[in-house]
């Protein structure tokens, strides 16, 4: 095997483990890990990592169903929502400069961990 595979591999096995240990937030590692262990560039990063990132939350999302987590009244509406934002969102990728991309993932990251200091 090459130490290609074995790089792409762990950072989805990575990458993985923390969106089903956590529920989601498995763009936040694989868009580093895409960056940085593999020298993917900003936008392609970003794109490839949603593209990951879709069949982990449907194999996470199963698992939470499965064993009766799932609130049907608040998934419904935040799908709906989810795919709008997601749309809108890869639309504006491609018109936005790498620096304002970075910029804003490194801005919710930041408000993410310190939402999770201070619940």
């Amino acid at each position: 095997m090459s130490n290609k595979f074995f790089k792409r591999t762990s950072a989805g096995v990575l990458t993985g483990a923390v969106n089903g240990l956590f529920g989601g937030g498995g763009g936040m590692i694989a868009v580093p890990l895409l960056k940085g262990m593999l020298g993917y560039e900003d936008k392609q990063a970003h794109a490839t990592a949603i593209f990951i990132i879709a069949p982990v939350c449907a194999a996470s999302a199963i698992v939470y169903i499965i064993n009766g987590f799932a609130q049907w009244d608040v998934i419904i509406p935040a799908a709906i929502g989810s795919v709008a934002g997601g749309l809108a969102g890869a639309l504006f990728l491609d018109r936005c400069p790498k620096t304002l991309i970075n910029y804003i993932f490194i801005a919710l990251m930041f408000i993410a961990g310190v939402r999770m200091l201070f619940p």
